[in-house]
């Protein structure tokens, strides 16, 4: 669960700005009015945001009954909203509150604040155990909780929508007919192709998601504007005292405007230069029987359907009749090297890698194996094969050689290691293909992803038809540094499965950081790995 952020008595206008400028970030925003303190607490926040009008100041009475509770009940931290300067601010920092800022405020200084407010309520001890945690539990952008895994054979679909209900384990059959339990839950399996029903069903939840994301950057830019007119109106009968509060005001907001205008300026420049070298990576793994070495395969009866037994496990075994057990990972990468070396995660390169139920798989007694690399580049009307080249030692990445030049269309990324690169609060672009072929086909439209589902029936299908269709292209999202540690670059422009592997670029459209995970509820959802580690890996 992400951390709580609870707004009590915010004005609309400053609690729009406020969810604007923490858009993203993994934090659970709850806004309520006219509430005590004991229903303040029972919301259980970790930092709660008031704002002082001064049309009503119940925010001072309530700061004062918080802040004389226990510490054990209230160990939580208070932000206030002020509209003011420097008097209106020391006066609320008099109150008790443990940070203030002026409205109109930059999103990016609060978000920062919140950030700092946060780290206070968890120290640098916690915030590592969270990394530890991420790295021990594969808590990866490839896989966040459920991997872009596939089951593409037409022949499964009713089947495995049956065992997905079940919630069934595998069991694999040896040649002695010795029965071990794969724990690999269908219900992973199932987050498949499946149903063609099933797939548009999720088709329609991503372009839901897209929406409300490209309504959410809409409204920032007419909430800014709005307050501009609203101001401008305010100066036009305000005395000489209020004029200068008024025309300070409109500074600010003309300068978050301004800012707004930059960054979408700097991300176009990004996804028109850079685009075109940034791949879909579609990754197939299969199984193989350690004993034997033979292929792991569904076993059928005589009717062509997946074998069940009586405690209701799916069987699996090298005498199977059925086509080789496969799933299907999608991730992004990048071109790196001129002779077609792509940049992407350890974890994309070698799915089972620090993945519970594939490791669960490979602890029964089967191998896993990468089939096939195929890399899909925007523009380009086929995949290009691909094979493993390198895998990094040091941190989550690996590199990959296509087996075929790469499209003219494409350059080489710059990676930059310098320091000076990366700066807390400075903007950045992210770009890759987060929930892989639901993602396509969700920007695609209604009409293109029901025509490729019902042509198309399986993986390699539906990817054939999108890319001869130009329709694979990379989705971009904007956000800002929120912290710089030792071995992570922490951001918030949101991504989430089959991100991995995608470059972070800074406003010189150099590459900083290679997404590698989801780090919920630290002020900061992503986080991505210095591109020291890629230019060392490069060389």
């Amino acid at each position: 669960m992400g951390m709580r952020i609870l707004m009590v008595d915010v004005s609309e206008e400053a609690a729009s700005a406020v969810k604007q400028a923490l858009l993203g970030q993994g934090y659970e925003i709850e806004t309520q009015h006219g509430i005590n303190v004991d229903q303040v607490l029972a919301f259980s926040p970790d930092v709660v945001i008031t704002e002082a009008m001064p049309s009503d100041l119940s925010c001072c009475g309530l700061i004062a009954q918080l802040r004389t509770r226990p510490i054990a009940e209230t160990a939580l931290k208070i932000v206030m909203i002020v509209s003011g300067g420097a008097l209106e601010r020391a006066r609320a920092l008099d109150l008790g509150v443990d940070d203030v800022i002026s409205f109109p405020f930059d999103p990016t200084e609060l978000a920062a604040r919140i950030r700092t407010q946060i780290r206070e309520l968890q120290p640098e001890e916690e915030l590592q155990a969270k990394l530890k945690y991420a790295e021990a539990e594969g808590n990866y952008a490839a896989a966040e909780k459920r991997r872009a895994w596939l089951v593409p054979v037409v022949l499964f679909i009713a089947a495995v929508a049956v065992i997905g209900a079940l919630a069934t384990l595998f069991s694999l059959r040896h040649a002695n007919k010795e029965t071990l339990e794969l724990r690999a839950e269908i219900a992973e399996l199932n987050n498949g192709i499946g149903q063609q029903g099933e797939l548009l069903r999720r088709v329609e939840e991503r372009r839901a998601s897209l929406d409300d994301r490209s309504r959410a950057e809409a409204g920032a830019r007419q909430s800014l504007e709005s307050e501009s007119k609203s101001i401008r109106e305010k100066m036009s009968s305000a005395d000489g005292t209020q004029l200068a509060a008024l025309q300070q005001q409109l500074k600010l907001t003309e300068k978050r405007l301004t800012l707004l205008e930059d960054e979408g300026k700097f991300a176009e420049t990004v996804v028109r230069d850079y685009g075109p070298s940034v791949c879909l990576l579609h990754v197939t793994v299969e199984f193989l029987d350690k004993v034997s070495g033979e292929p792991i395969r569904m076993i059928l009866d005589s009717k062509g359907n997946p074998v069940v037994d009586q405690d209701r496990m799916v069987q699996l075994g090298t005498d199977g009749t059925g086509p080789p057990l496969r799933v299907d990972i999608f991730g992004t990468g990048f071109l790196a090297t001129r002779d077609g070396v792509l940049l992407t995660n350890h974890h994309v390169a070698q799915p089972w890698w620090k993945n519970d139920d594939l490791q669960q798989l490979v602890s029964q007694g089967a191998e896993a194996y990468v089939k096939s690399y195929v890399a899909y580049f925007p523009e380009s009307t086929k995949g290009i094969p691909a094979k493993l080249n390198q895998i990094s030692g040091q941190a989550d990445l690996a590199t990959l050689r296509l087996e075929e030049p790469p499209p003219p269309n494409t350059e080489v990324l710059k990676v930059d290691s310098a320091a000076s690169a990366s700066v807390t609060g400075d903007p950045v672009v992210l770009m890759g293909y987060p929930t892989g072929i639901e993602g396509i086909l969700a920007r695609a439209g209604s009409d293109v992803a029901n025509k490729i589902a019902a042509q198309s029936h399986d993986v390699d299908q539906i990817m054939a038809q999108l890319a001869a269709d130009k329709l694979i292209r990379p989705t971009t999202t904007q956000g800002h540094i929120g912290d710089l540690l030792k071995n992570e670059i922490v951001y918030d422009a949101a991504t989430t499965s089959g991100g991995s592997g995608g470059p972070l670029f800074n406003r010189d459209g150099d590459v900083i950081g290679i997404n590698f995970a989801i780090l919920k509820g630290f002020g900061g959802s992503n986080l991505a790995i210095p591109a020291r580690y890629a230019t060392t890996l490069l060389k």
